[in-house]
């Protein structure tokens, strides 16, 4: 009982660490933001990492309110939701005729298409504890993409030999998430969260080796 104790506390700290680092990492693109804002354009800037973001978040609410005993997943993806709703709006405001009509798309596609038939397909196709099981390994394979978008940024990092479009901040609070998130999803037995977390830390480690080689 004590061990079981024990694991509990560790995972509700880590759960915990994960949560104050994972807002830091929603909010590390900030100064990208800002930059958009004072120079009302969008430059070179894609729209699809932020777009992917709100749909893992989306999706990671959605598992962890069907899910009992979810409550720090649901406070940081809850957060997460907003904030990437807002940097998509502001990226839709300042970005060109064509950029605008491709984000308004894709977040259509994605966000409002694709996630309604995921819930569809969880909740009438998929019945009892299976219907849980298939929605974590959905948010596995789409939280992976989540970190896995920036790579091709990491090609345009080391071709420029300039972080301008890879800030470290942001490189670094990535991998130390998916580190925090791997121990939580490990001592909540949650086999979902901690695959996420795994592949997504190495993801997370070569942007940031890449990138720390060119500060």
């Amino acid at each position: 009982m004590a061990l079981m104790a024990d694991h509990h506390s560790l995972a509700v700290a880590f759960g915990v660490l994960g949560n104050i680092i994972s807002v830091l990492v929603y909010l590390a693109p900030l100064p990208t933001f800002y930059r958009i804002y004072k120079k009302k354009s969008t430059e070179s800037f894609q729209s699809l990492p932020y777009q992917v973001a709100l749909f893992s978040s989306m999706l990671w609410l959605y598992y962890a309110l069907m899910k009992k005993g979810a409550f720090l997943l649901i406070t940081i993806n809850s957060f997460g939701c907003v904030v990437e709703t807002i940097y998509i709006a502001i990226y839709i405001a300042y970005a060109t005729k064509n950029s605008r009509v491709s984000a308004i798309k894709l977040f259509v596609a994605m966000n409002v298409a694709l996630f309604s038939f995921i819930i569809i397909l969880t909740h009438f196709l998929v019945k009892g504890s299976i219907r849980v099981q298939v929605l974590g390994w959905i948010c596995v394979a789409i939280s992976v993409s989540v970190f896995a978008a920036p790579l091709n940024i990491v090609a345009r990092v080391i071709r420029t030999k300039s972080v301008e479009f890879m800030p470290f901040n942001l490189s670094f609070f990535l991998t130390l998430s998916a580190v925090m998130w791997f121990a939580y999803g490990l001592f909540m037995k949650d086999l979902c969260v901690a695959a996420s977390s795994w592949g997504c830390s190495r993801c997370c480690f070569t942007q940031f080796t890449e990138t720390a080689k060119r500060l």
